[in-house]
Parts: structure tokens; C-alpha cells; sequence
């Protein structure tokens, strides 16, 4: 083996970490070809998880180590979301979260590749486009082990749960969600809510910080938040809320 041949070879064992993928344009950035790359695959120095990306030969992959992958060495916006980032955060507690769904959140027409949407990650991919919110606001680094991801905040996870409601999450929930959401930042918030386009998201977002009562309400600049004009009915035959033009589920109202 030649001098440079080994230079490139440390360099691998470098790159390729414990529970973590590289994709052959990550490889080809620090200089290992795709020629090299195929060789290494069939020498058994690479183990391939699918078209174009690789892990270290007989590790085991999660899905943070894939989604790590994803957000670093990819042009791909997305991040763990919803009721999957609430979980990661210690908030499982407050909901029956389903161990075995993850929530993705993304810009529209975000497309993730192939080699993470084809692969067994034993779990329910759940991948959610949406532009309610601006795509970099409410979102954290999160390790996981010794990796790192990006999630939503929970003052940003949360809206998202609302998003999904009621077509994909239950009301009922949601509030029983939120009323565990003592601490939330005010600042945080505002920023959110100013920003969220979604009059449904706001509308119930602001029902439910008055209804549990939280006391970063009274810091909430609700002036500033456009809940706009017209009824939203989230259920049939619901409960009309006047002040935020809401008509919701009566179960919901009777908390």
C-alpha cells in the first residue's frame, strides 16, 4: 500500500464514528474519490446502508446517527419535531407517545434521501412539510450519546403538535401537554407566534395558555399576535369560543 494510499485510509477511520453515517459527497469532500470509496467498500473497510451513504462495517446505526448525517453533510432542512421532540426533552410523560413513530418537520418540498426513507430504522418515519413557521427559529442542538441532532424547541414543538391538530393529533391531548409546559420562554414565544402564520396555531396556542393558566402568559405581547377575522371549526357540533374564534371539541371546552 503506498503512502498516499494509507493517508487516505487514516483519514476514513477518522471520519467513519461510532453510530454515524457518511455519504459519498462527504467522503469526496475530504478528498476520498468515489473510485477509492468503491474500493473500500469491496475491501470491507466500508458498509454501505444504502445508495450513497456508508457506516463503519458491522456498526449499528439509529436513526440520530442517520439524521446527524442528514443535517450536516446535506443541503436537507429538517429536524425532529412535534411529540418526538418533546420526548427527547423529558415531556413523554405528559402524553402516550408511540415509541415507535418519529416526527420529521421540514420546509415544503423537501425531499429526504433515499438511503434514510428506504432503510428499516424499526420505527413509523413520520415526515410532516409545512411553512408555518420560519424554518430556523425555535430550534436547538440536542445530544443524543455522542451525537448531535437538531429538534424544536418545546415552545416550538409544541405548536407543531397543534399543527398536526385535529386531522393528526388529538386536541385533548395537546392541552394535556401543555399544561405540563410550565417553564416555556416567554421571548421564545413571542418570537413564534408573531411569526407563525397559521391563525389556527395561534388561535389555539393562546386558548390553551389561558386555559392552563401558565404564568409566562402575563409576558406574552398579545397585542403583536394577529389571530385574524372568521370562525375556525375544529369540530362538528363543538363549543364556540367568542374571544378566539374557535369552535372545539366539547371535551376539550370541559377540562
Amino acid at each position: 500500500m503506498t503512502t498516499q494510499n494509507k493517508t487516505y485510509l487514516k483519514r476514513l477511520f477518522k471520519i467513519l464514528q461510532p453510530g454515524c453515517v457518511v455519504t459519498v459527497d462527504w467522503l469526496e469532500a475530504y478528498g476520498i474519490s468515489r473510485d477509492l470509496q468503491k474500493y473500500y467498500l469491496k475491501s470491507g473497510w466500508l458498509e454501505s446502508i444504502g445508495r450513497s451513504a456508508y457506516k463503519k462495517p458491522g456498526d449499528k446505526i439509529e436513526w440520530q446517527g442517520a439524521l446527524n448525517a442528514i443535517q450536516k453533510q446535506t443541503a436537507t432542512n429538517v429536524h425532529v419535531g412535534g411529540l418526538s421532540a418533546l420526548a427527547l426533552q423529558g415531556y413523554s410523560h405528559y402524553f402516550r407517545m408511540n415509541n415507535e413513530s418519529l416526527q420529521l418537520f421540514s420546509p415544503l418540498k423537501t425531499k429526504l434521501p433515499k438511503w434514510f426513507t428506504d432503510y428499516n430504522w424499526g420505527l413509523d418515519l413520520q415526515h410532516h412539510l409545512s411553512s408555518f413557521l420560519p424554518s430556523d427559529l425555535g430550534i436547538k442542538v440536542l445530544e443524543q450519546g455522542q451525537i448531535q441532532i437538531n429538534v424544536s424547541t418545546p415552545e416550538r414543538a409544541i405548536m407543531e403538535c397543534l399543527y398536526l391538530a385535529p386531522q393528526k393529533m388529538d386536541l385533548v391531548e395537546c392541552f394535556h401537554i401543555f399544561e405540563g409546559l410550565v417553564n416555556l420562554k416567554p421571548k421564545l414565544v413571542n418570537e413564534l407566534l408573531t411569526q407563525c402564520n397559521s391563525v389556527k396555531v395561534k388561535r389555539l396556542f393562546l386558548y390553551m395558555t389561558e386555559k392552563a393558566n401558565h404564568q409566562w402568559l402575563t409576558f406574552l405581547k398579545t397585542d403583536k399576535i394577529d389571530i385574524g377575522t372568521g370562525n375556525r371549526m375544529l369540530a362538528e357540533k363543538g363549543v364556540h369560543v367568542p374571544k378566539y374564534l374557535l369552535s372545539i371539541p366539547k371535551e376539550l371546552a370541559d377540562l
